[in-house]
This record gives C-alpha cells, structure tokens and sequence, in this order.
C-alpha cells in the first residue's frame, strides 16, 4: 500500500451541507481513481482515501434518504 500526501490533491473542497459554526466539516478533493475526505476542522490529522465505486454507492445512499 502506499501513502498518498494530502498535497496531491487540489483543489480541496468543504460539503454544501457543511456548517459554518465549526461543526460537521467535511471536505473532498479529487483524486485519480479514489475521494479523499477529511475533517476541514483539523486537516493535519490526514484523510481516508475510498474508491471512486463505493463513493457513489455512499453517495447514492443518502441522497436516498
């Protein structure tokens, strides 16, 4: 497995459904076959790295309900 450096991934973008008073932040780049996402409260804490498939199942499901 090798290690991804948040740096590689620009832009990095926060959730529309992000709040603004420091809670539930969540942001995404774009990666190459994978989303990173992280916590935009503490970016220094690194990110997950999920498929581009299960991101879309994810996705899929919540806009779901």
């Amino acid at each position: 497995m090798s290690r991804i450096s948040q740096g590689e991934f620009t832009p990095w973008r926060k959730s529309s459904y992000s709040n603004g008073d420091g809670g539930n932040c969540v942001e995404i780049a774009d990666g190459h076959s994978v989303v990173p996402v992280r916590d935009s409260k503490d970016p220094r804490l690194g990110h997950l790295t999920i498929t581009g498939a299960s991101w879309s199942a994810f996705v899929g499901v919540l806009r779901a309900g």
